[in-house]
């Protein structure tokens, strides 16, 4: 039996970052292979990048994200390149010492034995017991930004005042960057994980080759890492009871760090634990704008707030994928993907499984036993997961305690990313008081 091969204009719509940013059409596409291919193998058709294999049900990607022995990050780009960049980012690794298809060595990039070593170090800082000694510092930011958004009322673009910068405001908090310095690492993260989109990596061009977009990754990479290592300098000097304060002073098996995986550490919280939020943050209130009955719901029952956040991280599915390289052969059904074989979680697709989720293209805050895996699964969980949940559940709370409806003002525009997605404008109208 031969390999179930997806059409060419499947393929396209898989990593063209264009399809991300229509998003039906696209949910439409993962249905269709769900249902036809659920495991089928992506080819280019120009040889651009190398064949790999497309997961679309939940199972399936929870059992690979699960299995950290028959699935590894690290001997391919752990997110979807094609050749050029892929080689690009080995000749900039290689200049540095040490070789990878990625340009940043962080904890979605390693594997086991370092991988854990490096997780540990800030694994409990991030668990709800100490968060909750930053709760009420969360809070008071949370207030702050509701009433910002109220004041720029009745219309304002919720993405542009509250779901871009609340975020990185905790989050920088959170890493001890000084309020100055936010705009330029909302700057920097935003060409981090803008891919093509124009608007987003402020480049200006609609259409740039992949060597363009590297060059925009890299200055980037670069410039967070000349950052934070004198952040990390100030906090050797003068510690604190921040992140950056531990990551400064971390050892592993009683030695420092290197310089290499301290960059990559600070620049995965900065930019990783404020653009997806962001983009959950969105996306709750895009279905709240639209759905007037499930707004006042939750407006008078805020027991049902951790289900909005719940839900859009579900429906949002903000890390839209992951790849991983097979060890061993393993079997999919009648498919059987080869040792070395490149293949990508999908978790939009995952999340929209309705083998899984009852209606999935609905967004539904009392949804029952919601367990999609937008932060991933197993030992590659996402870190800052609790800290994600507390920061769209205190600023939920806040907003509904001072809005009092929404609508649409506008039609909302999708950033055109394989990778990190979501809302980029989302225009409303509301009253507030």
């Amino acid at each position: 039996m031969s390999d179930p091969v997806a059409s060419p204009e499947d393929g396209l719509a898989v990593v063209d970052p264009n399809s991300y940013a229509a998003w039906d059409p696209l949910l439409d596409t993962f249905d269709r292979l769900r249902s036809e291919t659920p495991v089928v193998r992506i080819e280019s058709p120009a040889d651009d990048f190398d064949p790999f294999w497309l997961l679309t049900r939940y199972d399936d990607v929870m059992r690979v994200s699960k299995d950290n022995v028959g699935f590894l990050n690290a001997p391919r780009a752990t997110v979807f390149t094609n050749k050029q960049g892929e080689a690009f980012a080995r000749a900039i690794t290689a200049a540095q010492g040490e070789e990878s298809p990625n340009l940043v060595s962080s904890l979605v990039a390693l594997d086991a034995p370092k991988h854990p070593k490096l997780r540990r170090l800030t694994q409990d800082w991030f668990m709800p017991k100490n968060l909750r000694t930053i709760e009420a510092q969360i809070r008071a930011l949370a207030q702050k930004t509701a009433d910002r958004f109220v004041a720029a009322g009745p219309e304002a673009d919720f993405v542009q005042l509250v779901a871009a910068p609340y975020p990185l405001h905790v989050v920088m908090q959170i890493l001890g960057v000084p309020e100055e310095d936010e705009a330029r690492m909302l700057f920097l993260t935003q060409q981090m994980f803008g891919g093509q989109d124009e608007e987003l990596n402020k480049s200006g061009l609609a259409s740039m080759t992949p060597e363009q977009i590297f060059q925009i990754v890299q200055g980037a990479v670069a410039d967070f890492e000349a950052y934070f290592e004198g952040l990390a300098a100030q906090r050797r000097a003068n510690p604190t009871s921040d992140v950056a304060t531990i990551l400064a002073r971390a050892e592993i098996d009683g030695a420092p760090i290197s310089a290499q995986d301290l960059a990559g550490y600070y620049i995965i919280i900065a930019a990783a634990g404020h653009d997806t939020t962001s983009a959950s943050t969105a996306g709750a209130m895009l279905a709240l704008a639209r759905d007037p009955d499930q707004f006042a719901r939750v407006k008078a029952d805020r027991s049902l707030v951790p289900g909005i956040v719940e839900e859009a991280i579900r429906w949002t599915s903000p890390v839209q994928h992951f790849m991983r390289t097979a060890t061993q052969d393993a079997q999919f059904g009648d498919v059987t993907i080869k040792a070395g074989d490149w293949l990508m979680m999908n978790y939009v697709a995952a999340n929209h499984d309705p083998a899984q989720f009852d209606n999935p293209r609905k967004f539904d805050a009392a949804r029952e036993a919601n367990r999609h895996i937008a932060f991933g699964a197993g030992a590659h969980q996402c870190l800052g997961l609790h800290l994600a949940r507390l920061e769209m559940r205190l600023l939920f709370e806040a907003l509904l305690d001072r809005v009092d409806a929404v609508e649409l003002a506008g039609e909302p525009r999708r950033a055109k990313s394989t990778f990190v997605g979501g809302l980029k404008t989302l225009p409303l109208r509301f009253t507030a008081h």
